[in-house]
């Protein structure tokens, strides 16, 4: 085999107990349709012939030092505890170390485990693009996120609500897979030494400067809480921000029913089984610390006093939706040119987010018109924008180089619904050009592009997507 990725598998030395061991299960006629060769150089991953790429990556061929599996968790799902999830349809080839970072390469859509619960383990086309897309242009957004390495399709259908669709499988990288589900399933489970031994994986994985859980519960706060500040940054909403799509390394993972907003209101709530909006986008900060205090009660039996602990856990948490406001505070203020905004500037973000919710501006146009248009034309009254303006023009006086600012702040270009529809509706019908060509402006969404106007122009009433769903 040609193909060479330059496995170190630690997860898979852990307890038995920790996964399920088994291959990904072979498909039909495996057809490699996307391949990130620039992530696959920064992984050390030596390429093959299209035809082995097409075979590995789709489950059909294990690579050398490849040790195969699906990880075990739990998770609340909307609240409610599910005791045991794990990987459905994905399997864990392995680890790969890059710059003394370890990332995981992992199929999904690869067929059913233990963990399926009635699923046949499998994902159609649109939702392994959609994830391909919206990854990738989230890394370009400077966003901590999981990647695509490759999108192959499998030859056979897939069978959903809508009848038979094209079956493919999503290679997705990511520092790891471990949520804070995986913590969840042995607490709930009182099982101590399995509890240590993750807490001790993760601590010399992800945060080896951390000498103790209570150390780790304020570390993985403090880059959840940027995370999330950092998404709405950029009008992102997850969409399933359950516990078991929280990871531990502070990245953006499962891209199911997201979205990003076009026009604005901080209720905003996409997903079709987020029901009452417990994921809308203004309550991500506290559905963050709520999913940081189910964290926190894991890790308790760690402790050796529990009840200091719980009163020192419950401390911390209770502090991190301040975490996330001041770093909201400061990316906001840097989207409208101040370089270091402070409480005091805090009123003027919030007027102009209050201004843009009344008239349903545009989010992303809005804020880089700022400095790159004519942002009065984004409202449905510019008058209640002159208003503001005025005030803001003032402030701007005491900023050097404002406009940069604002430039390096606030994309030209996101992953928009329709478009993102659109790409899903041609790859279906055999045409994948409007898959690369996205892919191609989203690697740069600061630089405007005079041949891509309409990739930031905001859907029409028709073309809106009110809705999105599970990539399943």
């Amino acid at each position: 085999m040609n193909l060479q990725i330059p496995f170190d598998n630690s997860y898979a030395r852990l307890p038995d107990r920790f996964f399920t061991r088994q291959p990904p299960v072979p498909v039909k006629a495996p057809q490699l349709i996307a391949f990130n060769d620039v992530l696959a150089r920064d992984l050390g991953i030596i390429t093959g012939s299209e035809d082995e790429m097409a075979r590995v990556f789709a489950g059909n061929a294990i690579p050398t030092g490849a040790d195969p599996l699906a990880q075990v968790y739990a998770g609340h799902q909307f609240g409610g505890f599910s005791p045991q999830l794990g990987d459905g349809r994905a399997n864990l080839l392995g680890e790969v170390a890059s710059n003394g970072t370890r990332f995981d390469i992992q199929l999904k859509g690869s067929g059913p485990t233990p963990y399926s619960r009635m699923g046949d383990g499998r994902a159609w086309l649109g939702p392994v693009l959609r994830e391909y897309v919206v990854s990738e242009a989230m890394h370009a957004l400077g966003i901590p996120t999981s990647r695509a390495l490759a999108a192959t399709l499998t030859g056979e259908s897939v069978f959903r609500d809508t009848g038979a669709l094209p079956g493919a499988v999503l290679t997705r990288v990511a520092q790891s897979h471990i949520r804070v589900g995986t913590f969840q399933f042995f607490a709930a489970r009182r099982d101590l030494p399995a509890l240590q031994a993750l807490y001790e994986h993760v601590v010399e994985r992800h945060y080896p400067e951390v000498t103790s859980p209570a150390e780790l519960l304020d570390a993985v706060i403090a880059r959840q809480a940027r995370l999330v500040a950092q998404w709405m940054s950029v009008g992102f909403i997850h969409g399933v921000m359950n516990t078991d799509n929280t990871t531990l390394s502070g990245e953006t993972i499962d891209y199911g029913p997201c979205a990003f907003m076009d026009a604005y209101h901080p209720d905003t709530v996409f997903s079709s089984i987020d029901m009452h909006g417990r994921y809308a986008f203004a309550n991500q900060p506290n559905v963050i610390a709520w999913n940081m205090a189910q964290l926190a009660t894991a890790l308790v039996p760690l402790m050796p006093d529990q009840d200091k602990a719980v009163e020192e856990f419950t401390n911390a948490v209770h502090a991190m939706p301040g975490q996330v406001h001041d770093t909201w505070r400061a990316l906001f203020g840097r989207k409208i040119g101040l370089a270091d905004a402070t409480s005091e500037d805090e009123p003027m973000i919030v007027s102009l987010l209050d201004t843009m919710a009344a008239s349903r501006a545009d989010f992303t146009n809005t804020f880089r018109a700022l400095s790159d248009g004519k942002p009065r034309d984004e409202f449905l009254d510019p008058t209640a924008f002159d208003a503001w303006e005025k005030d803001w023009r003032e402030r701007l006086e005491q900023e050097q180089a404002p406009d940069d600012v604002m430039r390096a702040a606030n994309p030209v270009y996101i992953p928009r619904n329709h478009r993102v529809e659109q790409m899903i509706a041609a790859a279906v019908a055999g045409d994948m050009a409007p898959f690369h060509r996205l892919c191609e402006v989203l690697a740069e969404p600061y630089r405007s592009r005079s041949n891509a106007a309409d990739l930031a122009r905001p859907p029409e009433p028709s073309e809106a997507v009110q809705q999105t769903f599970c990539g399943t």
